[in-house]
């Protein structure tokens, strides 16, 4: 080797060294990176720190003292405590907030619920906003509550007070609809007390009595019309207070009405 070689070697050496190392690093975080990939290593690292952490801390003084429940009438506290599976002890900080909520959300009479922690002492607080019952469901000889989105309540129900029946195959689907009009004559509304949705196309309305009350028989379409030309019948004549079996608003330009004696009149 000649001198200038010896020099030329002297040289490059130290460039070839990082090269190398740095082609050794570039294989290295490719093998890393397909082995976390492969593996999760990261992920189960992260995951068994947080355990630890969990684990350490419920012990000095981070364990939950107590669930409070806010805002509840029809829904039992075991029934909230069953669902979220928390007890007193269990680290406040490694509660999923978010996924608790979605467990209360799951119970029937549970419209809305919002969880929230708080400290010293450590308490999980839920807060919760339940279903308001509107009218009650009769289908084939069962009775179901029905809440003010038109929704089925699926559990046991004893009413309280009056409420509305409605009947008929898709009348639930419909009730927001017929809602909307009829509240809007709140002393018409009042004695309304079945509506039987027909051949899942229109209502038939029953007031004061649902055994022996006037039935109104409303059209498939301008269903608000017929409602306002039915309150001013009733506040100018009186119609629904006279003894008929039947009012029949399904033509625009007649009023058909039946009394109890079979007679058919028209106005």
């Amino acid at each position: 080797m000649t001198a200038d070689n010896k020099v030329y070697e002297s040289v490059i050496w130290p460039y070839r060294l990082v090269g190398n190392l740095l082609l050794l690093g570039v294989i290295w975080l490719l093998t890393f990176g397909v082995i976390t990939v492969r593996h999760n290593l990261v992920g189960k690292q992260i995951d068994s720190l947080l355990n630890n952490l969990y684990s350490k801390t419920a012990t000095v003084g981070w364990g939950l003292n107590d669930i409070t429940i806010e805002g509840r009438r029809k829904t039992s506290k075991e029934d909230v405590l069953n669902a979220i599976g928390l007890k007193r002890g269990d680290n406040i900080l490694e509660i999923d907030l978010q996924d608790v909520c979605n467990q209360v959300q799951t119970l029937p009479w549970v419209k809305k619920a919002v969880v929230s922690r708080r400290y010293f002492p450590n308490v999980l607080h839920i807060s919760i906003k339940e279903k308001n019952v509107k009218s009650i469901w009769q289908y084939q000889n069962e009775f179901y509550p029905i809440d003010e989105d038109g929704e089925i309540i699926a559990t046991e129900f004893v009413p309280e007070k009056n409420l509305l029946l409605i009947v008929g195959e898709g009348a639930p689907d419909h009730f927001n609809s017929l809602l909307r009009v009829v509240e809007k004559d709140k002393d018409l509304f009042s004695r309304l007390k079945a509506a039987n949705f027909i051949s899942n196309r229109r209502w038939n309305l029953v007031f004061d009595d649902i055994e022996n009350g006037v039935t109104v028989k409303m059209p498939e379409d301008d269903f608000e019309d017929a409602w306002k030309k039915l309150v001013k019948l009733d506040k100018t004549r009186g119609i629904l207070k006279r003894k008929l079996t039947f009012v029949d608003l399904r033509l625009k330009n007649k009023v058909v009405v039946r009394l109890d004696t079979s007679d058919e009149h028209t106005d």
